[in-house]
């Protein structure tokens, strides 16, 4: 998988198969931030792929830790946004990739002093 550039994240699978959603897609998962760092789901990286078929859209996500005491309510949130904004049922699949500062777009980690 290829990373967006200026996000340091990967291609979502969706983008190639169903371009006209992720606008909408976008914008909604803008709306789920992580209350304890400020910034959203698409800035930290968080979602790393969304696969769409003809009956359920897929949105694999990744939380900051594994132990994140907000990690249940941002996935039902996530999963709520996406339905939002795809207009049609998804299904989060947690994945156990490690999260790390690297994954945040491009130039907020310098609020953290880290780049």
């Amino acid at each position: 998988m290829t990373g967006i550039s200026g996000t340091n994240r990967p291609a979502w699978q969706a983008e190639s198969t169903h371009p006209e959603l992720m606008p909408s897609l976008k914008e909604s998962l803008e709306q789920v931030v992580d209350p304890e760092i400020g910034y959203n789901i698409l800035q930290l990286g968080l979602v790393r792929d969304v696969t769409i078929d003809s009956e359920i859209a897929v949105v694999r996500m990744i939380l900051t830790t594994p132990f994140c005491p907000y990690g249940p309510a941002m996935l039902e949130n996530t999963r709520l946004k996406a339905e939002e904004g795809l207009k049609m049922p998804v299904r989060i699949d947690f994945g156990m990739e490690a999260w790390d500062f690297s994954m945040m777009e491009e130039g907020l980690g310098g609020d953290w002093g880290i780049f």
